[in-house]
């Protein structure tokens, strides 16, 4: 990541000087070479004009001022094409004496712009080679000692030593730029991802079972966000762990009770009571009954595992919701008896429908009861009641008990949660809340808890279907 994150700022940097530099050489250098042939021309145009009427041979010091205006060489050559006078810079010069400005003159003499002087016809043009600028020539007609002449005026020297000044100076100029850039760019990526390896190192820990990993990474942005996330997973898998370890003992424990139950009774009917009948009657049933409970366990656990995984499909129907409830309740009678706990259901209309999987709402109906038996008093009552209101049809299961904290009422529903019961009973699996919840999600009903009055009611809604 750091060497993409460099690479990414390398490109950028590269991308502004190759625009610097295509910049600098079609766009900085044609500029400057199309201003200074506009000022050179426009110093000349006093000079032009009385030219169209003047002899340059009137005024020995025209052809001098001319040359230093321009700042390079002026040339005279007469209609033929042949050299007159040469001056550079003001002074003028033996051209045989000078192999430069030979090499100048005979370079001037082959461009096709020279053969429509001497036809007669004034030109400018810059003088360039690929992207090489070299200066700037101006060329017209004049008049020489009475004959038709022409004056060719070259700058090269000046011009020429300021652009290749300037492309020293933007070479050396990319150069810093390149190095600077790269090490800003690679102290700027590793910045930009110390917080990146600082969550990672985290999660890496996290996935090693060091719950206890914390990025502690306090930012303002998008990754103070994902450290948060991070910081927040890390919580829910230390929850989840304890709560693994957890069931882990409480499923052993509660396997173990009903076994130990069972071998011990077990052994009484093989030793002491196999010939009383009635003894032996009623221990065989606690054996029966103790393995049914450890069976419910095991079924309860099997199945909100395969409904966390989305393995049981729901097979809905309509049914009527009074004959569900009368049902389990009537389950549910002789263990509350047990603790002389009596179960009311209180129905204003036995005719409303319900469109759900019969079995897995039994299934929510009976854990509530049995979630309500184990925190009940002996000698109290349970009230289950199932009206209409505000659209939506609410079975609720209300028992009378101490209230469940705020703090509590949303960690109950969560898998092996299970409150201190207040009378030790332990009827159920202990994951009878985690069922409930799972299963009313797969229906997208509304579920709750409300403690109000000295009573806790727990309830299920769900739209009133039309017609019931």
């Amino acid at each position: 990541m750091v060497f993409r994150l460099w690479s990414i700022m390398m490109l950028l940097v590269l991308l502004g000087i190759g625009f610097m530099w295509i910049a600098q050489i079609y766009l900085f250098e044609q500029n400057y070479v199309k201003a200074a042939l506009t000022e050179t021309e426009k110093r000349l145009e006093p000079v032009m004009k009385d030219l169209s009427t003047q002899d340059l041979a009137d005024d020995e010091h025209l052809l001098p001022v001319m040359s230093h205006i321009a700042g390079g060489e002026l040339i005279l050559l007469d209609q033929q094409g042949q050299l007159i006078l040469m001056y550079s810079i003001g002074h003028r010069i033996n051209v045989q004496q000078q192999q430069e400005e030979q090499i100048i003159l005979d370079i001037i003499t082959r461009r096709k712009e020279f053969q429509e002087l001497l036809a007669g016809k004034a030109y400018r043009l810059v003088d360039r080679h690929r992207d090489r600028i070299f200066g700037f020539e101006l060329g017209f007609p004049v008049t020489y000692e009475g004959k038709p002449c022409f004056v060719i005026l070259h700058n090269v020297v000046k011009l020429k030593t300021i652009l290749d000044l300037n492309r020293h100076q933007l070479i050396l100029m990319s150069i810093l730029l390149t190095v600077t850039a790269s090490v800003l760019a690679l102290l700027l990526s590793r910045h930009f991802t110390r917080p990146v390896f600082q969550i990672k190192d985290a999660v890496d820990r996290l996935t090693h079972n060091d719950f206890l990993a914390r990025p502690e990474l306090k930012r303002n942005d998008e990754l103070g966000q994902l450290s948060d996330s991070v910081e927040e997973l890390a919580k829910k898998l230390q929850q989840v762990d304890l709560l693994r370890k957890e069931v882990i003992a409480n499923v052993s424990h509660e396997l173990r009770s009903p076994l130990a139950v069972i071998g011990g009774y077990a052994e009484m009917v093989r030793d002491i009571t196999w010939d009383n009948d009635v003894q032996r009657v009623e221990d065989l049933n606690l054996i029966i009954s103790e393995a049914r409970r450890m069976s419910e366990m095991v079924t309860d656990i099997l199945d909100y595992s395969q409904l966390q995984a989305g393995y049981i499909q729901l097979k809905k129907d309509w049914y009527q919701l009074y004959d569900i409830l009368e049902s389990e309740i009537s389950l549910c009678r002789p263990a509350a008896g047990q603790h002389r706990i009596s179960l009311n259901l209180v129905c204003e209309n036995r005719e409303i429908r319900l469109y759900a999987d019969a079995l897995k709402i039994s299934q929510v109906i009976r854990n509530l009861l049995y979630n309500a038996i184990n925190h009940t008093d002996e000698g109290e009552s349970i009230t289950i009641t199932m009206y209409e209101t505000g659209g939506s049809v609410r079975v609720a299961v209300i028992n009378p008990g101490a209230p469940i904290p705020e703090e509590e009422r949303q960690q109950i529903w969560e898998r092996y949660q299970r409150s201190q019961h207040q009378s030790g009973r332990r009827l159920g699996t202990g994951i009878g809340l985690s069922i409930v919840s799972t299963i009313l999600d797969a229906h997208k009903m509304s579920y709750g808890v409300d403690c109000q009055g000295g009573m806790t009611s727990f309830w299920f809604a769900f739209p009133a279907p039309s017609g019931s």
